[in-house]
């Protein structure tokens, strides 16, 4: 299928799903600067491996993209330390709240996996040993959207403020010996990466190397080995939207990484990334519309990894 295909599907989608905007769900309640968010909107986004774009609705909306930033500290991770970046990292499903402490106390300050806070905690402490964890994410994404990506300083103030689990997880960690480095540097750079400001089209964009087996999607440069990417989509499909991931892999079958800003981002692996976007949540924080948009674009398309 060409773009010229999907993008009646994903048009179709929108008007599918846009009567129920704001009917079901709400936003992020915990941290001030996503409770303010609209939460009637909704968009999608596609690229497909050969560089073209289909997009429908509030594709062009930049949200809060949280937890989705983890895939790409992730990337930044495996590239600067390879296998070593596992040492203190697991790489199971959690079976607990992706902010829970209970987990990490029961195995001694080692995260279950790079997808839940403290997991992406640990992540961002080790690339504090060889970058600006910062600066290293703006620059990757910049160059993966093809243009420039910004933090949202009012949001990361407001996690900042408002963080005292993700505090508590750093300083939890730090006591097991399991962090390198001070725990207020650590936070600012991971409350910084959920920050980080995007729409649905710069992200199926920036997540194209995860569809290319690691080729940069505009350069056609290796940024991962194809070995790496298999990896991060497994680890994805597994992991990535938080106590759902059973659910997604059952109804959706594609490696999917969501945030509590409402954004979900998707692999089909050797044909195409997909972001879709709306802020209100169901239970499990993942985005109560993003998901029955994968479903249906799912069902319309017949692609999954099995």
């Amino acid at each position: 299928m060409t773009a010229r295909d999907f993008q009646p599907i994903l048009t179709d989608i929108v008007h599918t799903l846009t009567p129920d905007l704001g009917k079901e769900g709400q936003v992020a309640q915990y941290i001030p600067a996503l409770a303010r968010v609209p939460a009637a909107q909704f968009g999608m986004a596609l690229r497909t491996c050969d560089g073209h774009e289909a997009a429908a609705g509030a594709a062009d909306t930049a949200f809060s993209i949280q937890s989705i930033s983890k895939v790409f500290a992730l990337t930044l991770g495996m590239r600067e330390m390879g296998e070593y970046l596992w040492d203190r990292i697991g790489r199971e499903p959690s079976g607990t709240a992706f902010n829970s402490l209970v987990q990490l106390e029961f195995e001694q300050g080692t995260p279950r996996n790079p997808f839940i806070n403290a997991g992406a905690i640990a992540v961002t402490d080790r690339l504090l040993n060889s970058c600006d964890p910062k600066a290293a994410m703006l620059d990757l994404l910049s160059g993966l959207a093809g243009e420039p990506v910004h933090f949202d300083e009012e949001v990361a103030a407001s996690e900042a403020a408002t963080g005292y689990r993700n505090i508590a997880l750093a300083n939890f960690m730090k006591s097991f010996g399991k962090l390198d480095h001070d725990v207020a540097t650590v936070l600012d750079a991971y409350f910084h990466h959920c920050a980080v400001s995007m729409t649905c089209r710069q992200l199926a964009r920036a997540t194209g190397y995860l569809c290319r087996d690691g080729l940069h999607p505009f350069t056609g440069q290796p940024l991962l080995t194809d070995k790496q990417t298999r990896r991060i989509n497994a680890l994805m499909l597994t992991c990535g939207t938080y106590d759902a991931a059973g659910e997604f892999a059952f109804s959706i079958g594609l490696p999917c990484k969501s945030g509590v800003g409402g954004g979900i981002v998707a692999v089909v692996p050797d044909t195409l990334s997909l972001c879709v976007w709306s802020p209100a949540l169901d239970a499990t924080g993942n985005s109560l519309l993003g998901r029955r948009a994968l479903e249906l674009f799912a069902q319309k398309t017949g692609l999954s990894v099995f």
